[in-house]
């Protein structure tokens, strides 16, 4: 498979690199030392065209496809890997089933702001009792009339304090299990819906991680997105895209790593020579480069696929579980190859390394994209 990437392509491609270049770069250190959203860069990707790179422009967003959106999210992802968690959110968790199971009305209230950058949409799912088994929801939406009452929790919200809006998914026929499951939007600031607290994590710091609590929160049938117990069948369909960003941002990380200790290799001498002429070190890059195109054009591949229509479920599988784990051996090795330099924070490989492992957990397990692969196999 050849992907010749198109002019709009290389386009945004470029903008992307320019602006994390220019505008996060210089910020992600102190961003992640401090734990602070980055309000105003996120508010400059909205300008530039980062936050809907796939919706069409009748809908807020850029006109771009997944190629692109993939090719612009490493470049902020090799920058900051937190901008990159904010962009991919509301690229592929928020915009996407928005724009693929949305009314008209909801696409012009929830959509069209959000993909251009004027208000972040986050993406609930995740419970206490629901991670990798996603369909063992406890939040519940009981139909009251033309409106919806949900009570529940949900945990480990990526743009959840920050966020204008939430995807949530709530159990509306518990007898139905997974087929009892519907979506709802829901507007911060509606009664009953608060953000309870943020999380202190270990990467990914300047991306607030948020618990979202429903007490008695009244949603408007007309916010329901898609069909009663169609709930399920969308956030699934939304992490297909998804782990295709976190593959992404996952590259993108692993890039800025073999950068660091390319550089590092080149500069740093032992037995009167730069290490980068001893055989071990060689090896550890050349086996950098190697995983880390091979994570490249599998993500690239299944981009292409999901512009094409087709499904890619397991593509997608693939390529979040390969570049997961690139990313966390490049930038463990990157640490390596740093020596002492590597474990304090003066050197970058440090917020790397931390950035890296949370592409191994979230929006699905390395070993949940395993079962997922292993099923496609089977047949199953």
């Amino acid at each position: 498979m050849q992907i010749e990437l198109t002019d709009e392509q290389r386009m945004i491609q470029q903008v992307a690199r320019d602006f994390a270049e220019k505008e996060v770069r210089p910020i992600a250190a102190e961003i992640d030392r401090d734990a602070r959203f980055p309000r105003e860069t996120v508010r400059r990707m909205g300008e530039l065209g980062l936050m809907g790179i796939a919706i069409p422009e009748a809908l807020g967003g850029s006109g771009g496809d997944a190629v692109g959106y993939v090719l612009a999210l490493e470049e902020v992802a090799r920058a900051c890997a937190s901008h990159g968690a904010i962009m991919s959110v509301n690229n592929s968790l928020y915009c996407d089933p928005v724009a693929k199971f949305g009314t008209d009305e909801q696409k012009q209230r929830f959509l069209v702001p959000f993909a251009s950058g004027q208000k972040l949409g986050c993406y609930s799912l995740t419970e206490p009792e629901a991670g990798s088994d996603a369909s063992n929801q406890h939040t519940l939406a009981h139909r009251d009339g033309d409106q919806y009452v949900l009570d529940g929790r949900k945990i480990f919200v990526t743009n959840g304090r920050e966020a204008d809006a939430a995807l949530v998914f709530a159990q509306t026929d518990r007898t139905k299990a997974h087929h009892g499951i519907s979506a709802f939007l829901v507007e911060k600031g509606t009664p009953g819906f608060t953000v309870v607290k943020t999380e202190d994590k270990l990467g990914i710091r300047a991306s607030d991680t948020a618990e979202l609590l429903f007490e008695g929160c009244r949603v408007p049938v007309a916010q329901r997105l898609g069909d009663e117990g169609q709930g399920f069948k969308i956030a699934m369909s939304a992490l297909d895209g998804g782990r295709i960003g976190i593959a992404a941002q996952a590259v993108g990380i692993a890039v800025a790593a073999s950068e660091a200790a390319l550089t590092y290799a080149r500069e740093r001498k032992s037995f009167g020579v730069p290490i980068g002429q001893h055989q071990m070190v060689q090896w550890m890059l050349a086996d950098m480069a190697t995983s880390i195109d091979a994570a490249r054009l599998l993500t690239l591949r299944a981009a292409a696929l999901k512009d094409s229509g087709r499904p890619c479920g397991p593509q997608s599988a693939m390529a979040k579980l390969f570049a997961a784990e690139t990313a966390m051996r490049v930038t463990t090795d990157a640490v390596q190859i740093h020596g002492g330099y590597g474990f304090i924070k003066e050197y970058q490989v440090e917020r790397h390394f931390r950035d890296a492992k949370i592409t191994q957990i979230y929006e699905g397990t390395s070993q949940i994209q395993k079962l997922v692969i292993a099923r496609h196999l089977l047949g199953a």
